[in-house]
C-alpha cells in the first residue's frame, strides 16, 4: 500500500511538517509494509514558504522590517529559490495576525508596509518572479502599506501622506506612481474568492477577525471603496469586481493595482511544486486535513486542492482534522472518502489544542483501522 500524507498546519498547535511527521510515524507503526510519503501542504497562508522550501530546497533570507503596527519591528524574511530565481514572500511573516496580542489588533492602524519591505529586499537577488503568499494577515489596508514601501505615494487633500493602516484610506485623495520600484512578474498565492468590498469583502468578512468593531468595519469598507474607485479611474484596473481581491484585507487588490500582479491558487501552486499528480498515479490513499475541516475547506483550501489532484487517479482521499464540521454525505459527494476528527465531542477547544499531538496519533490509528478494514 502507498499512502501520501499531505496535511496542512493545525492552527495554534502544529506546523504542517510536524503534523505530517507525526501521522506518518503512526502509519508506519501500524502498517510497516506500507510506503508512506510526507508532503506538508499550505494554501498560500502561513506555512507556505516552509512547504515550498520542503518541496524545492531553497534558502531563507532574514530581514528586519516593520511589523503589523508602524511602531513594531519584526525579524522576518523571504524564501529564495536560486534555480528558478524566484522569491517567495509570506506576508504573515511581517504583517501577520499572530504577531499581535489580542489587545493590539486594530485594522485601522495595522499595515502591510513590512510586507512591501520584504518584496523590496528580494529585489537585491534580481528575481525573475516573486510569489506573494497572503494568508494570515492582521491588516485591512488594501495593500497600500506594501505599495508605499515600494515607492508609491498616497496623499490626502492636504497634500500630505495618508497615515499607515486601513484608517488612512478614508483620507486618500491622490496616488502617485512616479517613484515605484521596477518589479518582475508577481503572482499572489490566494485561497479565497472574496471581492474587495461588499458583504463578502475584506472589511465585512475579515475585519472582525482582526479586531474591527462594526463602526471600524464601515470605515474600512468606505476606505476600500474609495481606493478601488480611484484605482479604476486612474489606472483602468477594476479591483472592485476582481474575485480574490479581498484576500489579506485587500492586499491581493493592492498587488494587482500597484505590482501588476496576477492571482493564482495557492494550493494548486504548492501541489505543482511537489509534482503531487505524479505521486498519486500509483497511490492507494492520500491523507490530508487541517485544524478544522468545514465548508470553507472545500473551496480554495488544502482539502479542496487535494481532492482535485486525486481526481482521475486511484488514490482515495481521507481527512484527518482537529474538528470535522462537514457531514459525511456532503464530504463524500465532494470526493472525500472518510474523515476523522482529533477533538473528542466532550472536549473543549483549548484542551484539544493542548493535546494536539497525542490526539492526532490516536485519530491516525483510528483512520488506519478504517482504511485497513
Amino acid at each position: 500500500m502507498k499512502i501520501v500524507v499531505a496535511l496542512d498546519s493545525f492552527k495554534n498547535s502544529m506546523t504542517a511538517e510536524q503534523a505530517c511527521t507525526l501521522a506518518a510515524w503512526e502509519i508506519r507503526r501500524q502498517l510497516p509494509q506500507a510506503r508512506v510519503l510526507e508532503r506538508p501542504m499550505a494554501d498560500g497562508g502561513e506555512g507556505t514558504a516552509r512547504a515550498m522550501m520542503n518541496a524545492l530546497g531553497g534558502e531563507w533570507i532574514e530581514r528586519t522590517v516593520m511589523g503589523p503596527l508602524p511602531e513594531m519591528e519584526v525579524n522576518a524574511g523571504f524564501a529564495w529559490f536560486e534555480e528558478s530565481r524566484t522569491a517567495l514572500v509570506e506576508m504573515a511573516a511581517a504583517s501577520g495576525l499572530e504577531l499581535l496580542e489580542p489587545q493590539q489588533r486594530n485594522p485601522l492602524k495595522t499595515t502591510t508596509y513590512g510586507t512591501g519591505q520584504l518584496i523590496a529586499a528580494s529585489l537585491d537577488y534580481q528575481p525573475q518572479k516573486i510569489l506573494l503568499a497572503v494568508g494570515g494577515s492582521a491588516t485591512v489596508d488594501g495593500g497600500v502599506g506594501a505599495a508605499k514601501a515600494l515607492g508609491w505615494k498616497f496623499t490626502g487633500q492636504n497634500g500630505k501622506p495618508i497615515p499607515l493602516g486601513g484608517g488612512g484610506l478614508s483620507e486618500l485623495a491622490a496616488i502617485d506612481a512616479t517613484e515605484q520600484l521596477s518589479l518582475p512578474p508577481v503572482q499572489v498565492l490566494c485561497d479565497v474568492n472574496n471581492p474587495l468590498c461588499g458583504k463578502l469583502g475584506a472589511a465585512h468578512i475579515y475585519g472582525p477577525q482582526k479586531g474591527a468593531t462594526p463602526e471600524m468595519v464601515d470605515r474600512l469598507e468606505n476606505g476600500l471603496n474609495r481606493l478601488g474607485r480611484m484605482v479604476g479611474q486612474q489606472f483602468s484596473k477594476d479591483i472592485l469586481a476582481l474575485p480574490g481581491a479581498g484576500a489579506a484585507g485587500g492586499l491581493s487588490a493592492g498587488a494587482v493595482a500597484f505590482m501588476d500582479a496576477t492571482l493564482v491558487s495557492g494550493i494548486d501552486t504548492v501541489i505543482a511544486q511537489y509534482k503531487l499528480h505524479e505521486e498519486l498515479a500509483d497511490a492507494d490513499w492520500i491523507i490530508t486535513g487541517e485544524g478544522c475541516f468545514d465548508h470553507q475547506s472545500l473551496h480554495g483550501k488544502v482539502v479542496s486542492g487535494i481532492v482535485k489532484a486525486a481526481d482521475n487517479t486511484p488514490a482515495k482521499v481521507a481527512v484527518l482534522a482537529g474538528q470535522v464540521k462537514v457531514p459525511p454525505k456532503e464530504y463524500q459527494k465532494m470526493g472525500v472518502a472518510t474523515a476523522t476528527a482529533c477533538k473528542q465531542e466532550n472536549m473543549n477547544l483549548e484542551e484539544a489544542i493542548q493535546n494536539a499531538e497525542p490526539l492526532l496519533q490516536k485519530s491516525t490509528r483510528e483512520l488506519i483501522a478504517n482504511l485497513s478494514a
